[in-house]
């Protein structure tokens, strides 16, 4: 495949509104109800585990998914590397879930889709996020904390992992790591801002449907 065809295709996996879609067999407008955010944190809020668990598994495999089809991509005088091809078509996918092509170009926060992406390529540093997500989770219940704070470590990871390893810093991926971190923290601002004034909402809440903000 041409790696630009497949940065493409990238873009429109990312886009597959998996949330909105759960919402839709559950006869819900995930718009209407709790956050209004097409992703994974809002089908866990409104509809459920059972509901949110496919979701999530999706919308990782969306970045998974990204990364391997890039890197099998080439072209005769394309310029770069199927890592640094891999790492465009994954950013691409994390553009698509944020910015849906198929949910005028609304969709989630683009998360668990980066989680997906930087697991596919550096398992070791996103292991570590994924581990700090989750002890956030548990120990606080707050869900946009948990996703903060592993956005915020996994440029930090990555950095380590490879000092650790004797190997050279990959530019491009660190580079890539700090934007999505800084993007997080972005598409968080609303959530921030709960979390300083007390009025953010805690994982298991139950207050699911009556919520409508």
């Amino acid at each position: 495949m041409n790696p630009i065809a497949a940065i493409c295709c990238a873009y429109l996996l990312g886009s597959i509104p998996s949330s909105a879609i759960a919402g839709r067999l559950a006869g819900v407008d995930l718009r209407r109800h709790g956050s209004g955010n097409l992703g994974f944190t809002n089908v866990l809020r409104v509809l459920g585990a059972r509901a949110a668990a496919p979701v999530l598994i999706i919308d990782a495999g969306k970045g998974v998914a990204a990364v391997l089809i890039a890197r099998h991509a080439g072209s005769p005088g394309w310029p770069l590397g199927p890592e640094t091809t891999a790492l465009l078509a994954g950013l691409a996918a994390i553009a698509g879930h944020i910015w849906s092509v198929f949910a005028r170009f609304r969709g989630g926060k683009g998360v668990a889709t980066a989680a997906g992406v930087f697991g596919a390529l550096a398992p070791l540093a996103a292991c570590v996020s994924i581990a700090v997500w989750l002890a956030v989770v548990l120990t606080t219940r707050y869900v946009s904390l948990a996703s903060i704070a592993a956005a915020v470590l996994l440029p930090i990871a990555i950095a380590v992992s490879r000092a650790a390893s004797g190997a050279p810093q990959a530019v491009p991926l660190l580079v890539a790591s700090i934007v999505i971190a800084a993007l997080v923290v972005v598409t968080h601002r609303a959530n921030i801002g709960r979390l300083m004034n007390g009025t953010e909402n805690r994982f298991g809440s139950g207050r699911g449907l009556k919520e409508d903000a």
